[in-house]
């Protein structure tokens, strides 16, 4: 098959890379002009997601493989389109923002080749495949669904960092606007994805048809939004538990030992492209799921919270010295989208604090391009919070952190025997 890939960024292109090396033709499409260029040269533009490398290498050589900025290049005449613009919400109103990916729709639909399959695997509001992606392309293109072209929604589901491996590892859900469409997109992703045996399932491991477009928006928003309530249930307990001298971490180990019970750990933050932002989403088309809502404040609250614990334990931080420890949103991951970290600070500067940041992933001007003032370890600091579970903090002792006068533990990860001496207030634990 020939394929053209819409957005060729960090899920983008392993999926590019995933189909050219089951053997098809594949053609990404971006607007960045440098992306394009490091892809076609062969560079690795995301380090840390495994395997790329060497397979964005094979599919180069093999020439499978190309990149361009030009839709009129990639879309006529391919057996299918799949499209991985990103989306945004607005921070303000947290309604989408579908800029990015209306412009990619109009120009995919501008070149669209009768026969095509084009399928959406941004995640999006229930209702958005059928009642907006289907109507923009039918009007550019003068092609009606169902007939001349095909139009599904089959979300993402992998996890940066290992993608191909998730690639195989879960079930590929689509949902499309009518039967024929949906027979095209099993036999599309069953074409281009191997999956791993899966006996826990209840069904076998492969591609699934949800029956509707919808379906499956519905589907990858669920799952998501799942882990945030989860995590808020989790959050709440842990605020609980460590006002009234228990650890909730010995709870939670108690509970899950019982089959029915899977709560999550509590945290500081939650951060990345996913958790943070699906739950408003689903909040877009469904603004009377209110457990949704309130678990989401909650989540966004966590960093204030425990910085004003922090506050009462110490009292003023009025030209102290303050580190946060970790920018990325989740540990082993080079990643700052919606982190944690930059409430953490806005916290600790409101209170006026003297406020730096360390993460052994960043150097000292990346962390600035950041707007963040980066700190190295051994420097004299007053108040240190543990904002990522990075494993280098794991071991992380006071004498890296010289003048210590309390370590705020958002992840729960220190030692207690390495820090016998120097007060910890650790998320979930009594104070």
């Amino acid at each position: 098959m020939r394929i053209a890939v819409v957005a060729l960024g960090k899920i983008g292109l392993p999926l590019a890379v995933q189909f050219a090396g089951s053997g098809h033709d594949v053609i990404g499409v971006d607007v960045n002009p440098d992306l394009v260029a490091a892809i076609n040269a062969g560079r690795e533009p995301f380090p840390g997601e495994a395997d790329l490398g060497e397979r964005l290498a094979s599919a180069l050589a093999a020439g499978r493989l190309r990149a361009t900025t030009d839709y009129a290049e990639a879309i006529p005449d391919a057996d299918a389109v799949v499209v991985v613009v990103p989306l945004f919400v607005n921070e303000q109103t947290a309604e989408p923002e579908f800029g990015w990916m209306d412009e990619a729709t109009k120009s995919l639909a501008q070149h669209l080749s009768p026969g095509t399959l084009v399928s959406y695997e941004t995640t999006l509001p229930v209702g958005i495949t059928r009642g907006r992606w289907k109507p923009m392309i039918e009007k550019i293109s003068g092609l009606v669904e169902g007939e001349d072209f095909h139009v599904v929604f089959s979300p993402e589901r992998v996890y940066s960092g290992r993608i191909f491996a998730d690639l195989r590892k879960y079930p590929k859900l689509v949902g499309a606007l009518s039967e024929r469409g949906a027979k095209c997109a099993v036999e599309f992703y069953e074409s281009v994805l191997q999956f791993d045996e899966r006996p826990d399932l209840p069904r076998a491991n492969g591609v699934w048809d949800l029956g509707s477009a919808e379906a499956a928006e519905m589907a990858k928003l669920a799952e998501t939004t799942y882990r945030d309530v989860n995590i808020g249930l989790a959050n709440q307990f842990a605020l609980f538990a460590g006002a009234n001298g228990i650890d909730v971490h010995r709870v939670i180990d108690a509970c899950n030992s019982q089959v029915f019970s899977h709560i999550h750990r509590p945290g500081i933050a939650v951060g990345g492209h996913c958790i943070p932002v699906y739950p408003k989403l689903y909040l877009s088309t469904d603004p009377d799921a209110s457990i949704v809502r309130t678990a989401r404040e909650l989540n966004e609250s966590m960093p204030e919270r425990l910085i004003a614990q922090a506050a009462a334990m110490l009292g003023s931080f009025e030209g102290l010295h303050a580190v946060v420890l970790g920018a990325s949103y989740r540990g082993g991951v080079k990643e700052t989208a919606f982190s944690g970290v930059f409430p953490t600070v806005a916290a600790l500067e409101a209170r006026g604090a003297k406020v730096s940041v360390h993460d052994p992933l960043y150097d000292d001007e990346e962390l600035r391009k950041l707007g963040l003032a980066p700190y190295t370890l051994g420097d004299d600091v007053d108040i240190a919070v543990l904002h990522t579970d990075h494993a280098a903090y794991r071991e992380l002792t006071p004498a890296e952190l010289p003048g210590i006068r309390l370590l705020v533990d958002g992840r729960a990860v220190t030692d207690a025997e390495r820090w016998a001496g120097t007060p910890r207030l650790v998320v979930g634990a009594s104070v």
